[in-house]
């Protein structure tokens, strides 16, 4: 039995592996669920998973699902803060921590999970991006088992070698090829994304997933953050990380070997079939997830990413080639930009720019602790900020 605590459980990615958990009561039970402000959600998910802790954002919140607890007889405890997040993250009864919360706000409590030798199911790939060997020194001082959870890292991990080290040469790897679906603006006119609204951004043509990532997947900054990720998951240089437009969003990602050979993994867009996989590993379990019908597919579309029609995949590139400090201000200023955008301040194509000008304006260190990462985050959270306006 696996205890199993939830940062971001009201999210998608938390609800879709509540869902997985549900059906598997003999393997798995919640030791922690976790939310920011949903605490309606996060009532219900207590009164249903009856997990030990539940953590929430604020202290106003948490006296909101005190009350909420004790009117349906749930004897959960409650914590709020990011000292709480961390300590469910690393406490003694919690044996697995499915690190979904979006954005820099994970990279805290998924530190913690690392740092206390946790199995760690990584959706949060900011969390990676941001703090990049730092994070990866904390899994191997540790020996934490980190699994990946976007659907694109958990396939390329499904076709490696299980023996994969982190060095592709010593297994015949040639390249990792991540797929990307393109996005809603896949087709649509250049010059006409500069009046994207943020509705038409959030709707996503395959995957339903939360705002703020729906709009990196327009920009197709989620995919350059991707291949941030796969660089320090899999030990692979940018030169050897390829992305690959597939709309269909059937095959996940691809691994190519030295000999020819292209391994891929293929399944239905659902989150649910990842988050069940990293659960089970090695082992395979029921996801809810129904299989592919390729005869009713038909047929698989492939092509090149065009950076004049997504440069924030291009600012992503240029961020892991530069190293350092560039990818955490890369991220911070994504987010200011990509929140900017939603609540209506700038426009669709302003997201680019902005962050760029902040890659521009701001040095690329080295970055030997935390402390540094989240220093390097303020500046570029205040940068982002101060330039929306100029």
């Amino acid at each position: 039995m696996q205890n199993i605590t939830i940062l971001g459980s009201t999210g998608s990615i938390g609800v879709s592996t509540l869902d997985v958990i549900a059906r598997h009561h003999d393997r798995y039970c919640v030791y922690a669920l976790t939310a920011n402000t949903k605490v309606e959600e996060l009532a219900l998910q207590c009164a249903k998973f009856r997990p030990q802790v539940a953590v929430v954002g604020s202290a106003q919140a948490a006296q909101q699902l005190q009350r909420l607890l004790a009117e349906e007889g749930v004897s959960t405890e409650v914590a709020y803060g990011v000292e709480a997040l961390c300590a469910v993250a690393c406490a003694a009864g919690c044996d697995a921590v499915m690190a979904a919360i979006v954005g820099a706000a994970g990279l805290a409590p998924t530190l913690a999970a690392a740092r206390a030798g946790k199995k760690i199911l990584l959706a949060n790939k900011e969390a990676l991006v941001m703090s990049g060997q730092l994070f990866m020194d904390a899994v191997a001082a540790s020996g934490a088992v980190l699994m990946p959870i976007d659907s694109e890292h958990n396939a390329i991990f499904q076709c490696l070698p299980l023996n994969y080290q982190r060095v592709p040469a010593q297994c015949g790897v040639a390249k990792i090829l991540l797929t990307a679906s393109g996005g809603p603006f896949l087709k649509r006119a250049v010059e006409t994304l500069d009046a994207v609204t943020p509705a038409e951004a959030v709707a996503h043509p395959n995957w339903v997933m939360g705002r703020k990532i729906s709009v990196d997947s327009a920009t197709m900054m989620n995919k350059g953050l991707e291949v941030i990720e796969a660089h320090w998951l899999f030990g692979a240089p940018a030169a050897q990380i390829d992305v690959v437009i597939h709309p269909q969003s059937v095959i996940h990602s691809m691994v190519s070997y030295v000999d020819g050979s292209v391994l891929a993994q293929m399944g239905n867009p659902d989150m649910r079939t990842p988050i069940a996989h990293a659960l089970a590993f090695p082992d395979r379990i029921l996801s809810g997830v129904p299989p592919i019908d390729l005869a009713k597919i038909g047929q698989l579309q492939f092509e090149r990413p065009d950076f004049d029609r997504f440069p924030c995949l291009k600012l992503a590139y240029d961020a892991l080639r530069a190293g350092g400090s560039a990818p955490a201000i890369l991220n911070a200023a994504n987010e200011v930009a990509v929140q900017a955008f939603l609540d209506g301040q700038i426009g669709f194509r302003m997201i680019d720019r902005l962050i760029a000008r902040v890659m521009d304006k701001l040095p690329h260190d080295t970055v030997h602790d935390i402390d540094a990462v989240l220093e390097h985050d303020r500046s570029a959270r205040a940068v982002a900020h101060s330039l929306m306006h100029t």
